[in-house]
């Protein structure tokens, strides 16, 4: 035993521990640290993990402690110390020391305590050993790993970002966009779909990478491209001489790019090749069997999303062909108006809308004008919009007032062979007069642009839409009466040009209001500007718009007329009817008797609404002949005649047919059917 530790220290018997010879063959040293003494015996193999030779060590830790850094000894100690109070038979760590020429090395060490029979920690044996190319071999195979997965999340996020792709377009712009190509090396990239036997270059990259005459090749050229999709194998390139051996047509246009090596994939989908996709590397030497899997991997996605981004193409213009054949072909001139139409498809959408427009010349030199939108975006939506549309037509040039179009509009697409709906407003408008009757069905209200370009926003009370009306019962359709006055713009649009994600209606009434304030002037410019909002948008609707701008006031024409539906306890209907009479008298010319007029017709309005069981129909119109004459018609559904009767003194009614006969020129019953038509006529004074 040492002098050094004789009579002051009391060692194991067994101390030291005797060396094992299969850690030294496996370039493991030893130690044997005696706790109650403080003596860290280390053997040969040990020290020469720490580089100290043997004289150079007294068995003092402390002594190790010059080539352990100071943040290493800090936790070595710590992590010891807590293995001995805890109750612990072995720890293991790893740590940093520093050699003869100061390079740090990393090493493992492991210590196995023996404690006696109280648990008191007495010794601890254990190893130490060079541990820098495990870990360098560790960190390697991590680094691996994590390329590895990197690749294989690039493939998987490329293709969740192809998942959204709707166009060919769409496709490509992720594969450019995605940097997913940057980060797995490629610096070019070009596809091809085939056409017509022939591969149509549809995307290349960088803009001098295109070879002249290659935008269409054929499938039995030597071109990789098509190589590819003869034999429906992927062609990796390993080197610039392998490209420039099998390609010599080609390598002469594209060398100067410094390619390396390239990886050329067919896209195949349901079994057969829809065309090819090229990736360039300029500073890539062949492909590993992880890399060749996971480019396989991404042309099959890049398949599949390109087969469904045609078939969304080739459906899409199949619907949209059919619903432009559906929308009027040509807008009438309007005389007194200017109009505007635009229709715009949304791209993003899964497929056509239902969404028309119409204008409708009616007697009188009247005007209809119609905004509608039928539910669904498909091919059975536009076909439902088609029959809707012509059916409205219809119903409104044969006279009917504007309630009455609707209802009749409601029943038929009801008994029609669908279960869709549709929204709807339609405008019947008197130029001469500027008086605008509104009926809308579900839809958005209307805009009403100033002659000073400020815009409002036009509440128009509603029914149900189109088809649920008729199923619930519920076909009365309340009419709103306005003038439209000279230079004013009546904005009527579908709901995909207010409806943006993340907003709600009144915030995008708020942004078109604004949009449409702030438009041009020009009417077909504004309706432009408003269609270029949906196209910057990328909405997820379709878009209609119809504008209507009266022109300054011009001449009445013959046989202006107009017509409202006046239902019992309906305060607002009989209100907007002498709006509309109003109206008509100041603008057909017949101010000086307006007073009149007004008198006479409530007067045969209020006693249809008291003595009969139904509502009433108004009709003012202008007659023509050797004097111009003014008629106001009133028919309700009872067939029994008015009579006039004296009031007397205290009497509250029976002046009213009294009144009509002072005021009026002539007036009159006629049975109609099923009821009668009370009118009276003014004549106009000759206007100078």
């Amino acid at each position: 035993m040492d002098d050094r530790v004789a009579g002051a220290l009391s060692l194991p018997d067994d101390w030291p521990a005797h060396p094992d010879l299969s850690l030294a063959l496996n370039r493991m040293g030893s130690f044997d640290w005696d706790l109650d003494s403080g003596l860290m015996h280390m053997d040969r193999p040990a020290l020469d993990v720490f580089d100290l030779r043997a004289e150079e060590y007294d068995d003092r830790p402390e002594t190790l402690g010059l080539r352990v850094p100071t943040d290493e000894g800090v936790r070595l100690d710590a992590m010891v110390s807590q293995a001995l109070k805890s109750g612990q038979t072995n720890y293991g760590a790893y740590f940093r020391l520093r050699r003869r020429d100061g390079s740090l090395r990393w090493t493992h060490t492991q210590g196995f305590i023996r404690r006696d029979g109280t648990g008191r920690p007495r010794r601890i044996i254990g190893i130490v050993r060079d541990a820098t190319q495990e870990l360098a071999d560790s960190t390697a195979r991590r680094e691996l790993d994590l390329e590895r997965r990197r690749r294989t999340s690039l493939v998987d996020g490329t293709t969740a970002a192809l998942a959204h792709a709707r166009t060919v377009r769409d496709v490509i712009d992720v594969l450019k966009n995605s940097q997913g190509l940057a980060h797995l090396g490629a610096t070019s990239l070009v596809m091809g779909l085939i056409e017509a036997g022939r591969i149509h270059l549809v995307a290349d990259g960088p803009e001098d990478s295109f070879v002249p005459g290659t935008r269409y090749t054929r499938t039995d050229e030597q071109y990789p491209m098509s190589e590819v999709v003869r034999t429906l194998s992927p062609r990796f390139i390993e080197s610039a001489t392998d490209f420039a051996t099998s390609y010599p047509i080609l390598w002469p246009h594209i060398s100067h790019l410094g390619i390396t090596s390239a990886a050329y994939l067919p896209l195949i989908a349901q079994a057969r090749p829809i065309g090819a996709l090229g990736l360039l590397y300029s500073d890539k030497d062949g492909f590993t069997g992880d890399e060749r899997n996971l480019l396989v991997a991404l042309g099959s996605s890049i398949a599949q999303s390109l087969q469904r981004a045609m078939l969304y193409e080739q459906e899409h213009d199949l619907a949209e062909g059919l619903q432009q054949a559906m929308l009027p072909r040509r807008i009438p001139d309007v005389p007194g108006a200017q109009v505007a139409v635009r229709y715009r498809s949304a791209r993003l959408g899964r497929d056509i809308g239902g969404d028309w427009y119409d204008v409708i010349p009616l007697p009188g030199g009247r005007v209809g004008a119609v905004i509608g939108d039928v539910q669904g975006h498909d091919t059975h939506a536009a076909a439902v919009m088609g029959q809707l549309r012509i059916v409205l037509r219809a119903y409104a040039a044969e006279g009917h007032s504007p309630a009455t179009v609707m209802a009749r509009a409601s029943v038929f697409l009801h008994e029609l062979d669908t279960d869709r709906f549709a929204t709807c407003t339609y405008a019947e408008a008197d130029l001469t007069t500027g008086v605008v009757q509104l009926v809308r069905a579900g839809h958005v209200d209307p805009l009403v642009r100033e002659s000073d370009g400020s815009c409002r926003r036009l509440p128009v009370e509603g029914g149900l839409p189109l088809g649920l009306s008729a199923e619930f019962g519920r076909l009365e359709y309340p009419v709103s009466t306005v003038e439209l006055d000279p230079g004013q713009t009546l904005v009527m649009f579908t709901d995909g040009l207010v409806e943006m994600p993340g907003a709600d209606l009144d915030e995008g009434m708020q942004l078109l209001t604004a949009l449409v304030r702030n438009g041009p002037q020009n009417l077909q410019k504004l309706a432009d500007r408003l269609c270029e909002e949906v196209d910057e948008r990328r909405g997820e609707d379709d878009v209609a718009v119809l504008l209507l701008r009266r022109k300054v006031a011009h001449a009445p024409q013959p046989g202006g007329r107009l017509q409202q539906h006046v239902a019992q306890s309906d305060p607002e209907a009989l209100s907007s009817a002498r709006h509309m009479i109003r109206a008509a008298v100041r603008a057909w010319g017949a101010k000086a008797r307006a007073d009149e007029v007004e008198l006479a017709a409530d007067e045969l309005i209020t006693n249809a609404l008291m003595h009969t069981d139904g509502g009433a129909i108004v009709t003012i119109r202008v007659l023509t002949g050797p004097e111009r004459r003014l008629r106001v018609d009133v028919e309700d559904r009872s067939s029994a005649l008015p009579r006039r009767r004296d009031a007397g003194e205290a009497g509250v009614s029976g002046r009213g047919l009294m009144l009509v006969d002072r005021l009026a020129d002539l007036w009159g019953v006629e049975s109609r059917g099923s009821g009668k038509c009370v009118w009276c006529e003014f004549v106009m004074p000759v206007q100078e």
